[in-house]
């Protein structure tokens, strides 16, 4: 029995997506500013990464009771305490928030959650981060996000062309918006994790985007008198099944990731799903359809070919 490879998508489809970016732009514009809205309004839930506090890993005798744990810690007085188990089933990990009254008011909440714990439990490590520490992470997630988008931009500006470059961005910076929308709305955790998959959903992005756009720029040396709105369907079109097949197994693999995973891990997985769909999207009915907004023109094309051609040894 002969059998037949996994088609996502048939051999030659020809759907019109930048008739449908026209209702993609909307929905997108719409969604982005509910984005911007929810995080004036309602903010980020940030961990203590950005907003301090401390750390306290423990390894208890036999499987942990989290609920109980949560029920003994809740009490203390100490504001937010969040309990999670991660790695071995004896292991969980206590999050206190920031305390007031500085370092010492930190030392003595950590003293009275070993107090609490008592002799039955192992305290594995401590680790206590001040609003110093918190203000420089800040700074330098929001530092990492801006370099990346800048990086892109001069690379694609180098690479293709303006318009390339500039629809990549906006891309991007659309995909940063739903992520940062969707993080708020749900309260997720926004700690150093949630940063690392916002990088690498630009990437993914990107890396999605540059697909596209390679296949764009090859059309239009190849098609020379093909209507442009066409030529962007045909070359979406034709990179489809390689976009899906990617997507998918991308999903597949984190999803495996967000159920197997543990909790420690499932705020970053969860964020990627996210990228995931979010980034194909974009790709596919941002970035392209937009080189037919900004004017991209074949000559344009044939000149970056040139340049290029000319740095090649």
């Amino acid at each position: 029995m002969r059998w037949k490879p996994l088609r996502l998508v048939p051999d030659g489809t020809n759907y019109p997506f930048v008739y449908w970016s026209r209702f993609g732009y909307f929905l997108s514009g719409i969604l982005c500013t509910l984005s911007v809205l929810l995080f004036v309004f309602q903010g980020l839930n940030y961990g203590i990464d950005f907003k301090g506090g401390s750390v306290i890993t423990i390894r208890t005798q036999g499987p942990a009771d989290v609920d109980s744990l949560r029920s003994q810690l809740g009490s203390l007085g100490l504001g937010d305490v969040e309990i999670q188990g991660f790695g071995g089933p004896s292991d969980v990990l206590i999050r206190l928030e920031a305390q007031t009254g500085g370092e010492q008011a930190e030392l003595a909440a950590q003293q009275t959650v070993k107090q609490a714990l008592g002799n039955t439990v192992e305290v594995r490590s401590v680790e206590t981060v001040g609003p110093k520490v918190s203000n420089e992470l800040t700074e330098q997630a929001i530092l990492a996000v801006l370099v990346s988008i800048i990086g892109v931009l001069i690379y694609l500006w180098a690479r293709f062309e303006w318009q390339f470059a500039t629809g990549a961005v906006i891309s991007l910076l659309h995909d940063v918006l739903l992520s940062i929308g969707l993080f708020s709305l749900i309260g997720l955790e926004f700690n150093l994790n949630i940063i690392a998959a916002i990088l690498t959903i630009i990437g993914y992005s990107l890396n999605d985007t540059v697909v596209n756009f390679d296949r764009v720029r090859e059309f239009m040396r190849k098609y020379k008198t093909m209507n442009f709105a066409d030529l962007l369907d045909f070359s979406i079109n034709s990179v489809l099944p390689r976009t899906l097949l990617t997507s998918v197994c991308t999903l597949i693999a984190l999803g495996s990731l967000y159920i197997f995973g543990g909790e420690v891990i499932r705020g970053f997985t969860f964020a990627m799903i996210w990228g995931v769909f979010v980034g194909t999207y974009s790709s596919v009915f941002v970035a392209v359809p937009l080189l037919l907004i900004f004017g991209l023109k074949r000559e344009s094309a044939r000149a970056a070919e040139r340049a290029e051609a000319a740095l090649r040894p």
